[in-house]
């Protein structure tokens, strides 16, 4: 299954830490910067899970754009889909809370990431791509957001397609997610998102109802992760809870992104990918979520998304020694 590859399609951020080990004087503040953004962390895990992994992304000649490249080819990530973009990188500045939860202010007018034209979507590389994985702000924001919708109707054709809407209010109000999420269910096949974005695009609602809301919506897979609780999982309506391992959490920045990777490596193992997930059983659905799981919890005990190596981790189900 080595040879499956995953196309992950969106942004690069650069996220920057308050840097308490360095004396900046008192009128001063040091920041330290590491590369994320959830797309692109994504395809990291991935490549560093083993999953030939390539990146479509806008990627700016800024010194942060020279920082994205470097990271994405260090963890074996392919580029060769990436436009060159003359538009500034994407900067978040993290506030990291004593539990290690993250939140962030934006700076992305005008960024490269958003501004996808139908030509640059049109002359994406595909070849090999048994999945292609969007979501979070690429497809959301304007005006490349609804090109990247167009892109998934015709990738949908020829590969599984996995969205997660990493729902971030700060740039984009949660109405503009609730008005197109049932849209993004009838092109995904999985849907994968956290319970932060769950309370915002359904406030109120109970994780197994929002599941077969979205089912209904054509989504096969819905995965709902609850942080230090694990995961819900519904295929097709049958639901089973996976439980997180213990983890000395660092931060979690990063770990949504590596859950998914993770997931989409274990299904890739598995045979399932290329489709509709013809053949998924709720038993592989599980043991998936679980080694996800797993990788999400090796990104919580490092600071940043700094996701694990395959050598750091037990074989995912399906994988051949």
């Amino acid at each position: 299954m080595g040879s499956q590859r995953i196309t992950v399609l969106g942004e690069c951020v650069a996220d920057a830490f308050a840097d308490p080990g360095r004396a900046a004087g008192p009128d001063a503040l040091s920041l330290r910067v590491l590369p994320g953004g959830g797309p692109a962390n994504t395809a990291v895990a991935l490549a560093r899970l083993g999953t030939p992994a390539r990146f479509l992304g806008r990627l700016s000649g800024d010194v942060f754009g020279r920082l994205f490249r470097d990271r994405l080819l260090a963890s074996g990530v392919d580029l060769t889909g990436c436009v060159e973009a003359a538009e500034p990188s994407t900067l978040a500045v993290a506030d990291v809370d004593v539990h290690g939860h993250a939140s962030y202010a934006f700076f992305a007018e005008g960024a490269a990431d958003w501004q996808w034209t139908a030509a640059e979507l049109a002359a994406a590389p595909l070849d090999g791509t048994v999945c292609l994985h969007t979501g979070s702000l690429a497809l959301v924001r304007e005006p490349g957001g609804r090109r990247v919708e167009e892109f998934l109707a015709s990738v949908r054709e020829r590969a599984t397609v996995c969205v997660d809407p990493n729902v971030r209010p700060l740039l984009v109000p949660p109405a503009a997610y609730r008005e197109r999420i049932d849209r993004w269910c009838a092109l995904a096949d999985v849907l994968r998102l956290s319970e932060d974005d769950l309370a915002r695009l359904l406030p109120g609602v109970a994780p197994e109802d929002a599941c077969d809301r979205w089912h209904a919506a054509g989504a096969r897979l819905v995965v709902v992760t609850l942080g230090a609780r694990g995961a819900l999982a519904s295929l097709d309506g049958a639901r089973v809870t996976v439980p997180a391992p213990p983890a000395e959490v660092v931060d979690t920045v990063g770990a949504g992104d590596s859950f998914t990777a993770g997931l989409l490596h274990a299904l890739a193992g598995l045979g399932r990918l290329g489709g509709r997930l013809d053949g998924l059983t709720l038993d592989e659905t599980a043991a998936s979520c679980a080694y996800a799981a797993l990788v999400a919890a090796r990104t919580c005990a490092v600071p940043g998304a700094d996701p694990p190596w395959a050598a750091d981790l037990p074989r995912p189900p399906g994988r051949l020694p």
